[in-house]
């Protein structure tokens, strides 16, 4: 997130009135709640990790162990368990 001058983006009278509230501080304003993304949708981790748990849920039914995939996959066998054991939605 970047900050932006709000004199640059917004109305003159629009300031005056948001310095009424705040002077020289920071003011996050959020995305409208159908506009914002999921983690990891920008920088394709969440995808990454979706077909990663994918590949492992199939190792396991191919008949791989728990500790050769957390080997494999450098995962803890507690996280293993938990993508080998969650339903898919």
């Amino acid at each position: 997130m970047r900050y932006v001058k709000a004199e640059t983006i917004l109305p003159a009278e629009l300031v005056k009135e948001i310095q009424k509230y705040i002077q020289g501080g920071y003011v996050y304003i959020p995305s409208e709640p159908q506009k914002r993304k999921k983690w990891g949708e920008n920088s394709g981790n969440r995808a990454y990790i979706l077909n990663r748990n994918k590949t492992i849920r199939n190792k396991y039914k191919d008949g791989n162990s728990i500790e050769n995939l957390a080997s494999e996959f450098f995962l803890s066998v507690e996280s293993i368990k938990k993508i080998v054991y969650v339903r898919c939605k």
